[in-house]
């Protein structure tokens, strides 16, 4: 397994912009497809965006479609954050999968720690 740590989060304005980091660690970075998931209080944890293990195929929510943007390095994995909505407020997780890319979390067997991302009205 990779393993992963997020950073980037913080408390922002309504409209204002974020960019999430994931570093990963081990060589192995470029066989993983990652994604972004967000867990908001009371609610389950929720698909925000997903990225292959190329780079060259990407999938957003319906929720942040167009608002949001997943890349990737050689090492990390990025979430920029446009547009922001307070009810975008909640702990963003990075995760890794063995799959070409996938949007479904039981396909996703590393997870970071979580980075709360806070919007305020």
């Amino acid at each position: 397994q990779v393993q992963l740590v997020e950073s980037g989060g913080g408390l922002v304005q309504a409209g204002g912009s974020l960019r999430l980091s994931c570093a990963a660690s081990g060589r192995t970075f470029g066989s993983y497809s990652m994604a972004w998931f967000r867990r908001t209080p009371g609610k389950e944890r929720a698909f925000v965006a997903a990225i292959s293990r190329s780079g060259s195929s990407t999938f957003y929510a319906e929720f942040v479609q167009g608002r949001f943007a997943i890349s990737r390095d050689n090492a990390k994995v990025y979430l920029q954050m446009n547009s922001l909505k307070p009810e975008d407020t909640a702990v963003y997780y990075c995760a890794a999968s063995t799959t070409i890319v996938s949007a479904r979390e039981s396909d996703f067997g590393s997870w970071g720690q979580g980075t709360q991302v806070t919007v305020s009205s």
